[in-house]
């Protein structure tokens, strides 16, 4: 089966640019204030915010088809872009999930999130390097 996704971008003024999803979802994607004027996030701001939302939303899915109860789940990724590259060359998430579920589930759960997140899979294959810290509380 094939899945078809539908993107498109119109310039509003400068470098304001009008992303939708083609449906009811829209997003202003800007440079910062030396060249745009900030008012949205970069495209690469929005790529790398669209790895922690995939990780968290599969991560939740994954909880869910192995029955664990999650009560609170933060991600907070920072990425690096290389000036040899000119882009994202390494990843480095911190997670911090408060549930009362063993924490060998749960790291069986993270590492099933990493091997089927799809937006990782596309950061993997472009040869970005992610690093992982996991932490669970029961509070």
């Amino acid at each position: 089966m094939t899945t078809k996704i539908y993107a498109n971008a119109k310039l509003i003024e400068g470098f304001q640019i009008l992303l939708d999803d083609n449906e009811s979802h829209s997003y202003v994607v800007d440079l910062a204030p030396d060249l745009g004027t900030g008012l949205g996030s970069s495209s690469l701001e929005l790529c790398v915010m669209s790895h922690a939302g995939c990780y968290a939303t599969i991560f939740l899915l994954t909880a869910k088809k192995m029955r664990l109860t999650i009560k609170a789940l933060k991600v907070k990724l920072e990425a690096i872009k290389s000036d040899e590259t000119g882009t994202i060359s390494e990843e480095n998430f911190d997670i911090s999930i408060k549930t009362e579920a063993p924490e060998n589930r749960i790291e069986h759960a993270h590492k099933l999130t990493v091997e089927t997140c799809p937006v990782g899979i596309l950061f993997e294959k472009a040869g970005v390097k992610a690093t992982y810290k996991v932490t669970t509380s029961k509070e």
